[in-house]
């Protein structure tokens, strides 16, 4: 647990790092003779796609479809509860100054879940982990096609997906395409994969590190943050914590409401619940998310991020030694019985 958390933390500094790198050593466009950043950033996304597409264990996923409710009720969390929470306050915001910030928090909600994190932390409360694998691994792909198309109802062509062409090359040759191709190649480069995971992770994270550089460089270099002030950042934090607790609350209620045990309940509540920075830096370029917006749209998604993996891990270390606690009381009670 403390070498996970660890590791965490220690990205979340790196993210903070990039921040404060882009603040005083921005990349300039002119650098891009040197070291095109955009080039290598577009390549690395779809090497990340092609990993996972090289990391799908397909029998793993056959075996677990016949927990169907577990996984619809996930999936329905991900990609229609949350948007649907969100959406209630479109009517409040629609053509107010408040509009954008509404928009940003709407991307975070239409976004899939994360793979690693639900996976890890499933695994470390004692849940059910073969489910949470085979939903952390669908919840990317059904987000492929969700993610841009719950977008597409807000995104205009002045704020980003104005060619639906376009948009849908992006996804096809940075996204679909890699996927599928790692998906043909799983046989042969399985045993690669697996002996290479932890430097394929590492990978995964430099590309977001990059994205991020990238985006926070541009935004100084624009003053961009002049748009964005204290109390909006606050706005933004509130929305997306109370977002967190909305979701895991009601997707727990349902949960209990439906019979679940113990196991399937911390799958589906942490499954759920999370959101991937992973796929909101991706979609935030799949999506041609103007360069003076792109910030805003990151922030909900790199502080739900942050929230989540601090108060995730807590929460799932705390359930796990309630688990044990019992589990001693019931031995305890069967040797005082013999």
């Amino acid at each position: 647990m403390a070498k996970i958390f660890n590791k965490q933390n220690v990205f979340l500094l790196l993210l903070i790092g990039m921040v404060l790198m882009a603040k005083l050593i921005p990349f300039d466009q002119s650098y891009n003779q040197y070291f095109n950043l955009s080039a290598f950033i577009d390549w690395g996304i779809a090497a990340i796609f092609l990993l996972y597409g090289l990391k799908l264990n397909l029998k793993e996923v056959v075996k677990d479809i016949s927990n169907w409710k577990l996984h619809v009720l996930i999936q329905t969390g991900t990609f229609i509860l949350f948007p649907l929470l969100v959406l209630i306050f479109y009517p409040l915001v629609k053509g107010s100054e408040y509009y954008d910030i509404w928009i940003s928090i709407f991307f975070l909600a239409a976004l899939p879940s994360t793979v690693s994190s639900s996976v890890v932390m499933v695994s470390i409360a004692k849940g059910n982990v073969t489910s949470a694998i085979f939903n952390a691994s669908i919840s990317g792909l059904i987000g492929i096609v969700m993610t841009p198309l719950l977008m597409s109802f807000f995104l205009t062509s002045g704020s980003g997906s104005g060619d639906h062409g376009e948009v849908l090359q992006q996804l096809l040759m940075k996204v679909l395409l890699p996927i599928i191709l790692g998906g043909l190649l799983n046989p042969v480069f399985k045993k690669w994969v697996t002996k290479y995971a932890s430097i394929i992770s590492e990978f995964d994270r430099l590309i977001i590190l990059l994205i991020v550089y990238e985006s926070f460089s541009t935004a100084f270099i624009e003053n961009v943050f002049s748009s964005v002030p204290p109390v909006i950042f606050l706005i933004l934090a509130f929305s997306v914590v109370f977002l967190f607790f909305a979701v895991y609350n009601i997707l727990k209620f349902i949960s209990k409401k439906m019979g679940f045990n113990a196991q399937d309940t911390i799958t589906v509540t942490f499954c759920g619940s999370k959101k991937s920075l992973v796929h909101g830096s991706l979609f935030l370029l799949v999506l041609n998310i103007p360069e003076d917006q792109k910030v805003l749209f990151l922030l909900p998604v790199m502080v739900y991020h942050s929230f989540q993996l601090f108060y995730v891990s807590w929460l799932a270390s705390r359930i796990a030694q309630r688990s044990e606690g019992e589990k001693s009381v019931v031995s305890l009670d069967e040797n005082q019985i013999n």
